[in-house]
């Protein structure tokens, strides 16, 4: 009976540190998208000459961040 306690007892606390690192992994993915990958894209849009594509791409992430900010707050 202890054992079978025990048993259960780890699946919970083994299962909170599952959905833990699932969060922490979602969350470095966006803060990774939003400071790393994101600029890149927009800097080699830019050079490669596409700008008519990196100036809309630029603004509609400007009013997201706009409309998140404002929500949050």
């Amino acid at each position: 009976m202890l054992t079978l306690v025990f048993i259960c007892l780890m699946i919970g606390v083994f299962g909170k540190l599952i959905g833990l690192a699932f969060k922490m992994t979602w969350g470095i993915a966006k803060v990774l998208f939003i400071l790393v990958f994101l600029p890149f894209v927009l800097i080699a849009l830019t050079i490669g000459g596409l700008v008519t594509i990196a100036l809309p791409l630029v603004v509609v992430v400007g009013i997201i961040s706009l409309v998140c900010g404002a929500v949050r707050r």
